[in-house]
């Protein structure tokens, strides 16, 4: 498997670059509206074709380029049941999408908002907000809860082998990636912490919320693409 990290520096964003390297067939996670010529770019340049572009969750810190992308490349926006409407594909636990033979696993894990999915591909974990590289996607928005994003990490992620590789959708402190076995041993907010504890952690923070929040929402819940486009729509 091919595999590229690639960063927004403004929203503190990974995207994912994912493909099969026999059949070039290529997917996208999380990519982000700005960033959409370098993703061209780079996918012209390794020969790849994109089939899917792939959403965590519908963002609230920066606009997806899922719509541009499909209208330029014809790849299909996969994203949860319970989130954005303008998807081709919605999937939910136990769904699986092929990028050519590559098996991409859906991993429902909701908490940081109630559509939050992660996608397991070999020993590769995206978990988009949920688990980040020693701390946790907030809850305080988009129906989050705070004790859904504890078993969503406990039950479903940490469950996976130590040496799963772990690739966040964010970092705001230089990591680019961690594994599941140091993320039980080491993340302040869950190793050795209760259900409980963890609840009134967050339930106690007090930070400002996403500076696009009022526009990256609605925007995501179309694809990234402005009322009315012909495009938003699969």
């Amino acid at each position: 498997m091919l595999l590229r990290q690639l960063f927004d520096s403004e929203s503190s964003t990974f995207t994912y670059l994912l493909a099969d390297e026999a059949t070039r067939k290529a997917a996208l996670i999380d990519p982000v509206l700005e960033h959409v010529e370098r993703d061209l770019a780079l996918l012209t340049e390794l020969g790849l074709q994109l089939t899917f572009v792939l959403e965590t969750h519908v963002h609230a810190d920066h606009i997806t380029s899922a719509g541009t992308l499909r209208h330029r490349t014809g790849a299909r926006v996969v994203a949860s049941r319970r989130g954005a409407p303008c998807a081709d594909v919605h999937v939910g636990q136990g769904d699986v999408v092929h990028v050519g033979p590559l098996a991409v696993h859906v991993l429902e894990t909701p908490g940081h908002t109630d559509d939050s999915l992660s996608y397991l591909c070999g020993d590769a974990l995206f978990s988009g907000d949920a688990l980040l590289i020693r701390g946790t996607g907030r809850t305080d928005f988009q129906n989050g809860d705070p004790g859904q994003l504890y078993d969503s990490i406990t039950r479903r992620l940490f469950s996976l082998p130590d040496d799963t590789r772990v690739y966040p959708c964010h970092d705001y402190a230089g990591h680019a990636m961690s594994t599941v076995g140091e993320e039980k041993q080491h993340n302040p907010r869950l190793a050795g912490k209760s259900r409980a504890e963890f609840i009134t952690f967050m339930n106690n923070r007090r930070i400002a919320p996403p500076r696009k929040l009022d526009i990256a929402v609605p925007a995501n819940r179309a694809c990234g693409l402005p009322p009315g486009s012909p495009h938003v729509a699969g």
